[in-house]
Parts: structure tokens; C-alpha cells; sequence
């Protein structure tokens, strides 16, 4: 009875086949209904976010009652007073700031040592940056104590603890040229530091980093955490020629070398900054920068508890990073007025429904959404709070812009008061974790201090934006399969056009890779500039594209033949399509926001490209507004248009091709994979669209 079953031709195909067929056979309106839902999707995402809470009990924002007080404020005003004494009398600052810091942090009975580090090159290295070492490149001036910086390192044991976790502060001063704001950051957190000092709750080791950024705020932590992480020995017989010592150093009276101590496991990491603002506003201002190297976030719980205790005990304005543009933008504030108006009409149906937001919410909304977004898939730290992230430690940058100029020492007690305070809750918070931050959300984007998408939601529109490719590149097989055995004997196998198509996209995929390591060849040249690297890199390219098509042979070089000429383009853009998709899911789960960024840039362009040949056969409307849709995306998809777009759209126009050298110099500073993405997936993709725009 079963093998008559199977034999049955009436034996209808199960729901999901048949579903599957229905799908690819009308794979163009279902790619335009899948896309326009997820840009639906996407600019619904302010409306969707929700506001932000504390997830783990055990941090207890604000649960006990501050003790930094006016005794702490006047430690930091003397700090302060020291510091800048020493800019004013002293032409080696750069010696005298830290010794004074050392000092001060022995005062206070804490361990403390001097960290040495060199200056780093700005130079891609190929195998550097594969090998995911940023910090290995560095100046050999070891014979020049000018040459390094020298950070000043405090460290407080736990009285509670077992020396196992620690807590980092951070602040951040160019000893060179130090300003007023940096020395107010130096002063707040010595008085937070010493407060530490003599407390009995802390279950936690304590750190302060006050990191020398005459070379650049995130080289100097970022080589104190890779000493930290990766302890180097040195012999004996090399000591005095590896480390500089300082004269008449109070902490090593006997002149030996510093020792450089650890803590335990880094809990978490604050970086305080005090912002240079001259701009009177009417509140104090507590800025959030979160963003670290491929797109990486703090867990969501350390803001929130930044933001509940700012917020809610000191009566601080928090406020994120927004693109300031969109504030202006009359179609966004529409687009908002419309939202506002179905929330309006949903809530009259239903009281209970919350959908919906006012205009103006919608547009900051949108601003900090995309903020957030572009932040994140540049892949480069906003803040030196991004080394940690590279060690998997979650840190913030906490920057306060005070109302009144800072100058007046009345004004400088209040504002030491309420930074102290605040940075002391947070502590304080951290301090209660029995474990590292878990419980809340490490994938999300803010749209507000207070408000966040989770990756739950956001997944939704980048899945409909991608889920056309898969779907067209299953219909484009199927199309070829039926004119295979359809057509007459004049058409090649099938095989063999699969072949080429792949080897097609082998080659040119390769040749993507090929680019991603000129730049270590540019370098050489001399008296170079942003601008001549840039169309150097364009030119070396495009003769390496060449060349590889005179080895490896041309993609046209493939014998057509009338009846098969339709069906080889076809491959070509399912082959193509294909690898689109499996670099937007790989790239998806590296860096979200460059494959959100770059679904919306690649997808009509892979979709929507078809020779130019079937527009001037057809002559009618249809196949010249396709032909010109091709030639736009294929401009807007080029990387150093569509990053000179972005950018301007974000920081205003005004920009230079030499610009995107300039980016792309960052990204490899970061080990971004951005960088890889955008020449070995996105680079490819737009020349195997041109190949298919241009195909006989």
C-alpha cells in the first residue's frame, strides 16, 4: 500500500513545499513587500522602544546614603590648585603632574607605581591586523624618556574582598599641555579615590588610572590593560635600558624601577571626563558614550544605573549622542505627526493600547536612534572606554558639562559634590554584584537616556530587508533550470555556466581581498597625503582587476551563444546574490549596524541590477527608469560615496575623498570588521553588479 501511495501522481506536495514554490514564483512582489516592511519596520523603531530598568536587584542604585563630602570637595580643590601651579611654574609638567598624582595616592595609603609606554604607530600592518593585535606596532625611542608617557596608578585593596574583582576609574589628562578640565577630572576623581581609601564596605579593588594621553586618550589605556592582561618579564641585565626612571621619585626612594601590580578580575570601568564647555546652560549635563570597536555595548545595566543615580539623586540632565540634523528635517517631523495621529486613533479604540508617541519625541527618537546606529557601525571606540571592551570588561564614559564656568572655587565645591557622589553610587552599586553584569542587554540601540531597542525587535527589520536575496537567488535557479530544459541544443550545460558564474565570483571576491592589503603598500611611498593614498588605493585596484583578469581570465570571456546569453547574467546575479547574503548574516552577528547600514545600501542594488542591453532592446519606460535606478544605486553603493553621504549627512558636507583614507586608517587602528566587510563582501558585490549591468 505505501509504494502504491508514493506512486500516485496525484499525491499532492506537502504545505510548506507548496508554500515555498508560491514564494518563488512571485519572488519580485514579494521582494518588494519584504523590503518595504522591513524600512517600515526600521522607522517604526522609536515607537517600539522601551524604557530602560534595572534589570539585576543586586546593584540597588541609591540604596544607601552618600558619604563624599565637603572634607573630600576640598581634597580635590587642592589638587587642583597643585596641578595648575605646576602648568604655570613648571616646564616639564609632563614629569612633575605625576609625581605629585603618586604622591597624593601614597598619602592616602594606597599602592601605587609609575606605567611606562611607548607611542604608537599609525601604520597598517597586514599581519597585525589579522592577527588582532592593535597594540603591537610601537615606537623603538626607548633611550628618550620624552618619548613615552607615564601613567599613575592607584590601587585600593578590598577590606570585604578576596582581591578576585576590581573596579577601574579612568581619567584621562595630556600632561604636556594640561587644562583646567582636565585637571578638575584629576582632582573628582582623587577625591573619590581617597573617600575609598578609608571606607570598610568594599568588596572590590579598587583602581585609578590617571592615563597620560599626550599620544591619544586610548593609547594610554589601552597599553596599561594590555601590561595588565599580558605581563611581560624582563631580565635583569635589560631593565635600566627598557624602563625610565624618575628622578628623586618619593614612592622609589631607592631608585629601583616600578613595579607594575594587578588587581582582580575588572568588574566594570569608568572613565571620567569634565567637559571644556564655555557655553552657559541652565542644568548641569551628564553625557554617555558607550560604543566601543565593532560596534560593542556595555551591558545595559551599567547605564541604567549611571542614568537612575544622575537622574534621581543629583539632578543632572543625561543626554546621549544625536544626529542634530534630523532635528531639522520636515519629513521626519511628518512622518512623526502621522505616527501621532494612528496613536491617538489606537488609543480611542482601546485605552489600553500604547502605540504611538508625540511628533516631537518621534524625531529625537529618531536623531539618538540613528546616532546610535552610525556610532556603531563606523566600529571605532567614541571614547578611551573602548580598550576595555577589547578584554571583554564593560565601561562607559561619563563626560559632565557643568552650567557655569568652573573657574570660581564656590562653583568648583558644587560641582565636586555632585560628581563625587554620583560616581560614588555607582560604585557603590557594582561594589554589591556577586558576578559580572549578565542579567541585561548586551545587543540593543538607545533611542533616549532612558529608552532602547533590544535585538528582539531591531532583528525584525534587518530580516525582512535581507529576505528577498535568498528568495530571488532560489527564483533566478529556478528560472535557469526551466530554460535548460526547455531550450535546444545549442545551450551549454548547465554545470558548466554554474561553474563560470562561480568562478566569477570566486575571482573577484579574491581580488577583494587583494585590495584589503594595499595599504601596507602605499605606506611606503613618500611625502604622501590622505588625498594621493586615496587615489592611489583606487589605482592599484583597478590595475590588480585587470591583472587578475589577464591571469585567471575575464568574466566575459565566457563563449556565449544566442540562446543562452539570458540565462548566463541570470547565474551570474544568483551566484552573487547568494554570497551577499551569507557576508550580511556573518557581518549581522559581528557588527549589527553595519549590516543594517549596508543591507539598506546592498539589497535594491543586488535586486534591481539587469544588463543594460535588455533596457535598449525594450526602449520603453519600464526598462530605462530600471537602467537608471542601476546606474544611481551603483553610485550610492560605491564605499567612498556612501561614506562621504553618511558622514555628511551626520556632520554636515564639506568632506574630501581623502576623508575615507582617513576612516579607513581608524578601522585598521581598531581591527575593525568593518573594514573586512566593506572590501571583501560589500567591494566584490558592487563590481559583480556592474559586471551584470554591463553583461553582453
Amino acid at each position: 500500500m505505501a509504494e502504491k501511495e508514493s506512486e500516485d501522481p496525484k499525491l499532492k506536495p506537502r504545505l510548506l513545499v507548496r508554500i515555498g514554490v508560491f514564494i518563488i514564483s512571485h519572488s519580485a512582489f514579494v521582494s518588494v513587500v519584504c523590503f518595504t516592511a522591513g524600512i517600515l519596520a526600521l522607522i517604526l523603531l522609536p515607537v517600539l522602544a522601551k524604557n530602560t530598568y534595572v534589570s539585576e536587584n543586586a546593584l540597588m542604585p541609591g540604596s544607601d546614603n552618600p558619604m563624599f563630602s565637603g572634607h573630600e570637595t576640598m581634597e580635590a580643590k587642592r589638587l587642583v590648585k597643585d596641578i595648575m601651579s605646576i602648568k604655570r611654574k613648571s616646564e616639564d609638567a609632563g614629569t612633575e603632574i605625576p609625581r605629585v598624582l603618586a604622591h597624593r595616592i601614597a598619602e592616602s595609603g594606597a599602592e601605587v607605581y609609575h606605567h611606562k609606554f611607548h607611542a604608537q604607530k599609525n601604520q597598517f600592518d597586514a599581519l597585525d591586523f589579522f592577527s588582532g593585535s592593535s597594540y603591537s606596532s610601537m615606537t623603538q625611542e626607548k633611550h628618550n624618556c620624552n618619548a613615552h608617557g607615564v601613567n599613575s596608578v592607584g590601587i585600593i585593596r578590598a577590606p570585604q574582598g578576596d582581591g578576585k574583582e576590581a573596579i577601574v576609574l579612568v581619567t584621562p589628562y595630556n600632561s604636556t599641555n594640561i587644562q583646567l578640565c582636565e585637571a578638575l577630572s584629576l582632582g573628582l576623581a582623587y577625591s573619590i579615590f581617597s573617600l575609598f581609601s578609608r571606607v570598610n564596605w568594599l568588596a572590590k579593588d579598587i583602581i585609578w588610572l590617571a592615563a597620560d594621553s599626550r599620544y591619544g586618550e586610548y593609547v594610554s589605556v589601552s597599553a596599561w590593560l594590555k601590561d595588565y592582561h599580558n605581563p611581560v618579564f624582563i631580565s635583569s641585565h635589560n631593565l635600566d635600558n627598557d624602563i625610565c626612571e624618575f628622578e628623586d621619585n618619593p614612592i622609589t626612594e631607592d631608585r629601583t624601577p616600578d613595579i607594575f601590580r594587578r588587581a582582580g578580575t575588572m568588574a566594570a570601568a569608568l572613565v571620567l571626563k569634565v567637559a571644556d564647555t564655555e557655553k552657559q546652560n541652565g542644568k548641569d549635563t551628564l553625557s554617555i558614550y558607550a560604543e566601543a570597536s565593532n560596534g560593542q555595548m556595555p551591558n545595559l545595566d551599567l547605564i541604567n544605573v549611571v542614568h537612575y543615580l544622575a537622574v534621581h539623586r543629583q539632578g543632572l540632565r543625561v543626554k546621549v549622542n544625536k544626529i542634530l540634523v534630523l532635528f531639522n528635517s520636515s519629513w521626519l517631523k511628518v512622518i512623526g505627526e502621522i505616527l501621532e495621529f494612528i496613536g491617538k486613533i489606537a488609543k480611542g479604540l482601546n485605552p489600553k493600547w500604547q502605540f504611538g508617541i508625540s511628533a516631537a519625541d518621534y524625531v529625537e527618537g529618531t536623531a539618538t536612534l540613528a546616532s546610535s546606529i552610525y556610532n556603531q557601525a563606523l566600529g571605532v571606540p567614541t571614547g578611551s572606554h573602548g580598550a576595555f571592551r577589547d578584554y571583554q570588561v564593560d565601561a562607559i564614559t561619563l563626560e559632565i558639562s557643568p552650567k557655569l564656568d568652573l573657574s570660581n572655587e564656590a562653583r568648583q565645591s558644587e560641582f565636586f559634590l555632585r560628581g563625587g557622589r554620583l560616581i560614588e553610587g555607582v560604585v557603590r552599586s557594582v561594589n554589591n554584584l556577586l558576578e559580572k553584569f549578565h542579567q541585561s542587554f548586551f545587543l540593543y540601540l538607545m533611542t533616549g537616556p532612558s529608552k532602547f531597542v533590544s535585538v528582539g525587535v531591531y532583528m525584525i527589520g534587518f530580516a525582512l530587508l535581507i529576505a528577498p536575496l535568498p528568495i530571488v537567488a532560489a527564483s533566478l535557479y529556478s528560472e535557469a533550470s526551466k530554460q535548460d530544459s526547455t531550450s535546444g541544443a545549442h545551450v551549454p550545460p548547465k554545470s558548466r555556466m554554474w561553474l563560470h558564474a562561480a568562478k566569477t565570483v570566486f575571482l573577484v571576491h579574491l581580488w577583494g581581498t587583494l585590495v584589503s592589503l594595499l595599504p601596507s603598500l602605499i605606506y611606503q611611498l613618500p611625502n604622501r597625503t590622505a588625498l594621493t593614498s586615496m587615489l592611489s588605493w583606487v589605482s592599484l585596484s583597478f590595475l590588480t582587476l585587470l591583472a587578475l583578469y589577464g591571469v585567471l581570465g575575464s568574466p566575459y570571456s565566457y563563449p556565449s551563444r544566442p540562446l543562452s546569453q539570458n540565462k548566463e547574467w541570470a547565474i551570474l546575479k544568483s551566484v552573487m546574490i547568494a554570497f551577499a547574503s551569507i557576508g550580511l548574516g556573518t557581518m549581522s552577528i559581528i557588527n549589527f549596524a553595519t549590516a543594517q547600514i549596508a543591507a539598506l545600501l546592498i539589497v535594491p542594488m543586488c535586486l534591481i541590477s539587469r544588463p543594460l542591453k535588455l533596457a535598449d532592446r525594450d526602449k520603453r519606460f519600464r526598462g530605462l527608469m530600471f537602467a537608471a535606478c542601476n546606474i544611481v544605486l551603483l553610485f550610492i553603493g560605491f564605499p567612498p560615496v556612501s561614506f562621504l553621504m553618511l558622514k555628511g549627512w551626520s556632520d554636515g558636507f564639506g568632506n574630501s575623498v581623502g576623508d575615507f583614507w582617513n576612516w579607513a586608517e581608524s578601522l585598521w587602528l581598531w581591527n575593525s570588521a568593518t573594514y573586512l566587510y566593506l572590501m571583501m563582501i560589500h567591494l566584490p558585490c558592487w563590481v559583480l553588479c556592474i559586471h551584470v549591468l554591463l553583461h553582453p
